[in-house]
């Protein structure tokens, strides 16, 4: 009978490593805080937000200028532009009837960064 990839992935042992797990356990965050960071990676797996997130990374931007970058419509970027807000990764500035989006804080650049360095490891 040949194995498939599956089978060399699953453990066949019964042994449970006590002080193991309860280290690991004792340093994991809390359960909400871990639906929280699910959250936030999922809004990463949209590349029109990525592509947005990308461009935010450069400079501070308005929507018809984000618009005109990926060539998309104002509406469709304004969509976007709410859930990079709703998960705090961008964030706004009024300039008369103008409004400026930029990067929510450093640590969004050094996410995007780190995905960039993983995905070009291949």
């Amino acid at each position: 009978m040949r194995r498939t990839t599956s089978d060399s992935d699953r453990c066949d042992c019964d042994i449970i490593h006590e002080d193991v797990v309860a280290e690991v356990r004792s340093k994991m965050p809390d359960e909400e805080l871990l639906m929280d960071l699910a959250d936030l990676f999922k809004v990463f797996g949209d590349s029109t937000r990525v592509r947005i997130l990308s461009a935010l990374q450069h400079s501070e931007m308005c929507v018809c200028d984000i618009a005109v970058l990926l060539g998309m419509t104002k509406s469709a970027i304004s969509h976007q532009l709410r859930a990079l807000r709703q998960t705090r990764l961008v964030k706004r500035r009024k300039d008369g009837k103008t409004v400026f989006y930029s990067l929510d804080d450093s640590h969004i650049g050094n996410i995007f960064e780190q995905g960039l360095l993983h995905v070009r490891e291949r």
